[in-house]
Order: C-alpha cells, then sequence, then structure tokens
C-alpha cells in the first residue's frame, strides 16, 4: 500500500520553522543593536575630556587645558580634547581608527610605563605636538582665519598661509601651540620688552653700570671683553697656533664624502670666544642699532675688510619670539642670518675697536679638536653614542661620557641650554660641539680640501652660494657632532614660512639650531712682543 503524507503536518512545520527564523532573526537584530548601541555609548564615553584626563598620566595637562583660550574665551565654547587630537568626526574611518590607535597607546602607557621617568619638557615641545593634533582638525573648528582683534602681523601671516598652504606643508599648531595647553613663557607675538630697547615696556636701566671703555689686550692671553655702551662682557680664550690634520680619515665611523682628503693645516694664533653667542649680546646688538634699514648683505660683507667703517644698521624686528620661549640671557642667541651674525661682528669691531669676525672653517675645527686627532675631544667612539645602525633597533645608544661635553639629540630636551651644562674641551671652550650649529667665515664647497695643496696656512673658501656650519646642534645625532663633520646653510628652505616680502635678511623663520661665536684677530704687534 502506498504511503500518504499528511499536507496539513508538513504546512504546520513550515510555519513554524519560518516562526523560529524569524524569531532568531529578530533577536540577532536585537541584540546586534544593543552592541552597536554599547560601543557607539562606550566611544561617546572615551570620548569626553573626563574619559582622556582618567588615563592621562601628564601631571599637567587637564590643568593648562582648563587655563587655555581654548576653553577660556568670549564664545563661550569649550574645545575638547577629541577635537584637537582626533581627525574630524566626518572622516569617519579615520576618526575610529585613530581613536583606537591612540587609546591603546594611552593605556599601554598608563599601565606600563613610570611617569617620573618621562622628559615632559621634550613632550611639550613644537616636534612631539604635531604628532598629535591633526591639521584638518583645526580647519574644521576654524572657519575663519581672521578673527576679532587679529594684528596686523597676524594678518599677513594668515594671507601668507592661505595662499601657500600647500607649499609650505605647514601646521596651524606650528605657530598656535600655546592655545590648547597654555604655557605663560610662549608667545608667537611680535618680540617685545628687549632689554635696554627704548619703548620695550621695559622698567628703566641704570646706563651709570654700563662699560665706558673695551677691554685693552696687551698680551696673547684670555681676556674678558667687555662692550661699551652696554653692561655685557664675554670670556675670550687665546688659542695658540698649530698645525693639525683636518678632516676625518677614510675608517672614521660616519664619515662623509665632503670631510676629506685628510690635509695638514697650519693655523695662525688667534682669540676665540669661550660659548656661542648669547642673547645678553646679541640683544645689545639689537638695541644699540636698530632700524628699518635694509642694508644689502654685498655691503656687510665688503665692510668686513674695510677697518674704516663708522656705523652699521641692526636688525629689523623680528616677526616672533626668536627665543622660542626657551629663555634668553646665557642660551646662544638663534635664528639668525649668516648675514646678521656678520653684521654682529661688525658692529663689535666698531664698538672695541678690535678685529672681530666669524671663524674659518679650518679654525673652527682646529679649536674645536683641542689638540686632539680623534672623533671628538674626548675619548670614545661615535658608534657607542650613534642611534644609526642595525643594533640600535635592540640596544640603547651609550649616553655617558657624551653628555658631560655636549648637548645634543639624547640629552637636550629639544631646546638649546645654558653653558654651564657642559665641560669645556682641551683649550677651555664650551659647546663647540652640539647646542647650535655654528656659522663660519667659509662658502661651503664638498670638495674644498681636495682642491688644495696636502699643506695649507689658514685656508678660506670664498666660492660658492651657501656658507658652513659645524658642530651639529640640540637635536642631532652623535654622529653629525664629530669635530670633522660638516654641514651648510640652506637659505631658501630655511626661509619657506616667512610671510614677509621681500623676506627677511636678518631672521630665519625655519631653522631654531644656529648661532654662531666670534673670533678675534690679535694684533701683529702684540704677537711680536
Amino acid at each position: 500500500m502506498a504511503h500518504r503524507t499528511n499536507p496539513y503536518g508538513s504546512e504546520k512545520k513550515k510555519k513554524n520553522f519560518f516562526r523560529g527564523k524569524k524569531f532568531i532573526l529578530l533577536t540577532g537584530f536585537l541584540l546586534g543593536a544593543g552592541v552597536m548601541l554599547g560601543i557607539y555609548q562606550t566611544s561617546v564615553y572615551f570620548s569626553t575630556d573626563e574619559s582622556c584626563m582618567s588615563c592621562h598620566v601628564h601631571p599637567h595637562a587637564e590643568e593648562s587645558w582648563q587655563l587655555s583660550s581654548h576653553v577660556n574665551n568670549r564664545s563661550g565654547v569649550k574645545t575638547s580634547c577629541v577635537s584637537c587630537h582626533l581627525p574630524p568626526q566626518n572622516n569617519t574611518w579615520e576618526h575610529y581608527t585613530a581613536k583606537a590607535r591612540l587609546g591603546i597607546h594611552d593605556v599601554w602607557a598608563y599601565l606600563t610605563k613610570d611617569t617620573a621617568e618621562f622628559d615632559w619638557e621634550s613632550k611639550k615641545q613644537l616636534e612631539n605636538a604635531i604628532r598629535f593634533v591633526p591639521n584638518k582638525s583645526c580647519k574644521a573648528c576654524h572657519q575663519a582665519l581672521f578673527p576679532e582683534g587679529i594684528s596686523n602681523d597676524g594678518i599677513t601671516a594668515h594671507l601668507y598661509y592661505e595662499e601657500n598652504e600647500q607649499k609650505l606643508d605647514l601646521q596651524c599648531i606650528s605657530c598656535h601651540l600655546d592655545v590648547g595647553h597654555y604655557n605663560p613663557n610662549y608667545s608667537h607675538s611680535k618680540m617685545t620688552g628687549i632689554p635696554g630697547l627704548a619703548g620695550s615696556g621695559t622698567t628703566a636701566i641704570d646706563t651709570s653700570l654700563f662699560f665706558k671703555e673695551p677691554t685693552p689686550v696687551i698680551t696673547f692671553a684670555d681676556y674678558t671683553e667687555q662692550i661699551p655702551g652696554t653692561p655685557v662682557s664675554f670670556h675670550m680664550l687665546a688659542i695658540p697656533g698649530g698645525t693639525f690634520r683636518m678632516g676625518s680619515p677614510d675608517k672614521e665611523p660616519f664619515r662623509q664624502a665632503d670631510e676629506g682628503p685628510v690635509r695638514n693645516v697650519t693655523i695662525s694664533p688667534f682669540f676665540m670666544a669661550e660659548v656661542e653667542v648669547t642673547w645678553d649680546m646679541y640683544w645689545a646688538f639689537y638695541g644699540n642699532t636698530m632700524s628699518e634699514g635694509r642694508t644689502s648683505p654685498e655691503t656687510v660683507y665688503a665692510n668686513n675688510s674695510n677697518p674704516d667703517v663708522d656705523a652699521v644698521s641692526g636688525p629689523t624686528p623680528p616677526f616672533g619670539f626668536p627665543d622660542q620661549g626657551w629663555g634668553s640671557g646665557d642660551r646662544p642667541a638663534i635664528t639668525m642670518t649668516h648675514y646678521a651674525a656678520e653684521t654682529f661682528c661688525q658692529w663689535l669691531s666698531l664698538k672695541t675697536g678690535k678685529r672681530y669676525r666669524l671663524p674659518t672653517e679650518a679654525e673652527w675645527e682646529y679649536a674645536a679638536r683641542g689638540g686632539t686627532e680623534t672623533p671628538y675631544f674626548f675619548k670614545s667612539s661615535p658608534k657607542d653614542f650613534s642611534n644609526q645602525g642595525f643594533w640600535r633597533r635592540f640596544f640603547d645608544a651609550k649616553t655617558n661620557n657624551i653628555g658631560e661635553y655636549v648637548i645634543y639629540g639624547k640629552n637636550s630636551r629639544n631646546k638649546t641650554q645654558e653653558p654651564e651644562m657642559v665641560k669645556p674641551n682641551p683649550f677651555g671652550l664650551k659647546n663647540m660641539l652640539g647646542n647650535v650649529m655654528e656659522y663660519c667665515a667659509d662658502k661651503y664647497d664638498p670638495n674644498a680640501y681636495g682642491k688644495t695643496p696636502a699643506d695649507v696656512t689658514d685656508p678660506l673658501v670664498t666660492q660658492g652660494t651657501e656658507w658652513v656650519v659645524r658642530g651639529g646642534n640640540y637635536t642631532s645625532d652623535a654622529a653629525d657632532v664629530r669635530a670633522a663633520a660638516r654641514d651648510h646653510t640652506r637659505h631658501d628652505a630655511w626661509l619657506k614660512t616667512d610671510p614677509q616680502q621681500p623676506k627677511s635678511i636678518w631672521w630665519y623663520s625655519d631653522i631654531r639650531g644656529i648661532g654662531f661665536r666670534v673670533v678675534c684677530e690679535p694684533d701683529n704687534a702684540l704677537m711680536t712682543r
């Protein structure tokens, strides 16, 4: 007998099946919606200021944020942490991936790092800040670049930014570092309050304390120069003449091609400043000579060989704070052009009656070596200190010994330091290596050493487009602060963000680790005594 199926039972099973499927789908939908809502609420919480502060280990982050113009402003709008530190939310994927990345970074640091070992000073510097503030976030908040009360200088700078944004590759925070976290020592306004400058807003200075006469030099010995008409003095050291091997041997670690061939160079005796030109010295020059005139660089360089010059025009006002808010006083003066350094030497010569100038490249290296022939004037290999090389991925470079003599990338806290932070070299000179690069009187030629005899006396290169700078600076790797390491100016690049037209001949806008020190030529009669 044939088997007959029950059509009603089959239909019932189908209905039960579809009911079960709908239930599963509805349950899945509700669970999914709940999970999405939970993720969203979690995301919202992790975007609050309270969440950011809960694991942000910087002890002053909340306090400085509360004092900033992003919280205290006339609009009454408070700018939250994520508004600055994450891409705008309309860039959804970029926003949430950045949030996840930074969140993992912060939580990991909170759980594993010792905050007492953090270098907070370097973390407050611009180089660190630009990593955590997307420029598109600044622009998303600030629809107008010209707020009420903006100065003429601000208008000039913002117009220049608008017209050259792509070419400059510049971020808003590069000029507005203090708006998110208030820093009382930071400003990007025009320089005011320069010591001794009339109309600067400073208190009256007792000019009776100013030096009346320069220091007389009657023997070839160290002396302390005093600048007439100012309260400023500085130490000059007598550097004996001699012959040394200039450049680096083929086997010196990190040697570059422009450091050879090694040649025997004889140097005549000269005086050299114990330290780089300080802000106290440079502002004395500024206050004595400031003008809006623009003496051509050609005239300034021609005057260096003319002892009868009776006046010099000084720098125009800097567009921003050239000391970067790090402090002035004994810190090295920075951001001036080679032309400005040459003009300073002319002014100093005029004030003292001596022959001050920039050192030649040969004089600089001779002085930096201090009678030694090793990569540094202290015993050690650059391989021990440099961050370059495969093994530095696994083992930290050494910092002992070099840190006693050199301000460089490992110990500078990302800014220049006062001279007392280091020990002198065998000639008694401080900061010949590191702190700031120092201008030389020579034009840069990568093949200069091979164009002279193997034995040469007091060489000077006068052909080229850029100037030699020596010594490395506070950001340099140990490989670049060797005594033989050479570098040169990059004039156009160092003026890239200057909004002024014509661009300044006195101040660089895009280099901070540049300065100079002076030498003085002894009188011929002095050397025969």
